[in-house]
């Protein structure tokens, strides 16, 4: 009984220390457990990325936002790190004519993730990882990841990039009554009805149409304004059906993989190594060596 309870008190000692109790959230703690939670996280901190956007008729404009904390907190549960507050300041040009969309400039998104990166490294956090929801961001995060190249820093910017688990596709396509979507559609809807039911109005999903109108065909180049041709009500898919059960699924499959990227990241020595030394080759690039 003595060996047991010893047992009993080692064990729970351990697991005291890995999660000293601390929150998630970076709103959320104190100032002397920030401390505490920056050296508990190895120095990770996701932020969790969306815009506030019309979703379909029937879901919240702030769908997107919702989503990546959920997802980012689900994450930092099973590999802890910091998740910082609701991020919303990002691109949505192309959703300007829908009531309660916020499109800042795009002078002023940049700045906004270049500011807020610095002030997260200046409170002693080097790894940061951007988890996005929202399909607009994506090509803006690239271009903002490439930009890090150009001055030194003393920290590392990682943008999440999710894959496809062939298992949990093929669970989520076998549940699912609709075949198209994108936007507002029966999986994104899904994953808000496990979030917030409360906001989300699907006996509404209906009142507007989510077919790709098609109202462009063009080959071989890109414009800006192809979402608005096929999309023009901003709801992409059919989401009548949607049901929180496939919500879970999906949510946790983003979950469990960006759990595996924090784990990951929090190893990553070589690429700071790399970027400090790629900076110094920038000063003298005549005498950048050839590698072999």
């Amino acid at each position: 009984m003595k060996q047991l309870l010893l047992l009993f008190v080692f064990l729970f000692s351990i697991v005291g220390i890995k999660g000293q109790n601390l929150p998630i959230g970076w709103e959320e703690l104190t100032a002397p457990d920030f401390k505490k939670a920056v050296e508990l996280s190895e120095g990770v901190c996701v932020i969790p990325m969306g815009v506030v956007e019309k979703h379909g008729p029937h879901l919240p404009l702030g769908t997107d936002v919702y989503t990546a904390r959920e997802v980012s907190k689900r994450a930092a549960s099973k590999e802890y790190c910091i998740v910082y507050p609701y991020y919303f300041v990002g691109q949505i040009f192309e959703a300007q004519q829908q009531p309660g969309t916020i499109a800042y400039s795009s002078e002023l998104i940049y700045k906004m993730l270049d500011e807020t990166c610095r002030e997260i490294s200046r409170n002693g956090i080097k790894k940061i990882i951007l988890m996005n929801s929202h399909g607009g961001n994506t090509t803006f995060l690239q271009y903002f990841c490439q930009t890090q190249l150009d001055k030194p820093k003393d920290y590392v910017v990682y943008l999440f990039t999710p894959s496809v688990d062939a298992e949990t596709q093929k669970k989520i396509s076998s549940m699912r009554k609709s075949t198209t979507g994108g936007h507002a559609d029966e999986v994104e809807s899904s994953s808000m009805m496990a979030i917030r039911p409360d906001l989300v109005k699907i006996n509404q999903a209906t009142s507007e149409p989510g077919v790709d109108m098609n109202r462009l065909q063009q080959k071989n180049v890109y414009t800006g304004i192809w979402w608005y041709a096929k999309y023009p009500n901003h709801y992409a898919g059919d989401s009548k059906d949607a049901n929180a059960e496939l919500g879970e699924i999906s949510l946790e499959q983003r979950g469990q993989q960006l759990a595996e990227v924090i784990k990951m990241v929090k190893a990553d020595q070589q690429t700071l190594k790399l970027q400090n030394e790629f900076f110094k080759e920038t000063l003298s690039p005549l005498n950048t060596p050839i590698r072999r």
